[in-house]
């Protein structure tokens, strides 16, 4: 049986959910709608997330993965107009951005957001200031040694795969249950993708779950146990990441690759 739910020949979803995980739901998402002004960007999108796993959101370009993670994360933009986002049982759709992050939303954007003028350690410190707090300095410093090695140096003189260190480190500090990765691989090295990727199989052994957005489809599918496929704002395939890296077929169709 097929874990792969396309889109009919009338566009509707097949709702045959993916049962290869036993877990309860943990994040849901559920026919979100949202507009940048009135250009309408993510058009009813709907998936689950079960506590642990890693999930990769992929799409070609302008698909509506990034629109969708800032939905999730609930920044100002784009704007929700429809549709529900639940966290452990939490309502999402009805909290404003600084409440989803103390709810445990954690956003790395794709700029990673390093904060000039401040070290490595003065980033992470002030990622803690506002409660709740999460990892503490020494127990992100044993996941990122190379940035105990930097914790003086300026943050935005870093390598790139260590600003992207650095992103991930401060979303831990704070209290997170879903991390949320836009284009973590941009820009890095295939040997430095592959130890950020060795690093979120760390976290997601902390029991942390991930959604990761990377135009490096291949590299997400890898480290990812489901994927969800967006084309043009709406979901055409949720199931199994090992799936897409089998079906040539459908890699081709939505993903170019």
């Amino acid at each position: 049986m097929t874990h792969v739910e396309h889109l009919d020949i009338e566009g509707k979803f097949d709702k045959k959910r993916n049962m290869a995980a036993t877990a309860p739901k943990y994040l849901s998402v559920w026919d979100i709608e949202a507009y940048y002004g009135e250009s309408y960007i993510v058009q009813g999108v709907s998936f689950d997330i079960h506590e642990g796993e890693i999930l990769a959101l992929l799409g070609r370009n302008g698909a509506g993965k990034t629109s969708t993670l800032r939905t999730i994360a609930r920044m100002d933009d784009p704007e929700l107009k429809h549709g529900e986002i639940w966290l452990d049982h939490k309502p999402l759709h009805n909290m404003r951005s600084h409440e989803a992050s103390q709810a445990g939303i954690q956003l790395v954007p794709e700029d990673r957001n390093i904060i000039p003028g401040l070290t490595v350690e003065e980033n992470l410190k002030l990622a803690q200031i506002a409660p709740p707090k999460g990892w503490s300095l020494d127990r992100v410093y044993d996941l990122f040694p190379r940035l105990r090695e930097r914790r003086t140096q300026e943050g935005v003189t870093l390598s790139g795969g260590e600003q992207q260190m650095l992103a991930i480190a401060r979303a831990l500090c704070r209290d997170i249950k879903v991390l949320l990765l836009d284009e973590p691989y941009e820009g890095l090295a295939p040997v430095i993708v592959q130890e950020i990727a060795k690093t979120l199989e760390l976290i997601r052994d902390q029991g942390i779950t991930t959604v990761i957005v990377e135009q490096n489809a291949v590299a997400a599918l890898k480290l990812a146990d489901r994927a969800v496929i967006l084309d043009i704002g709406k979901v055409v395939y949720d199931g199994s990441a090992k799936e897409v890296l089998e079906d040539e077929a459908l890699r081709s169709k939505y993903l170019a690759i």
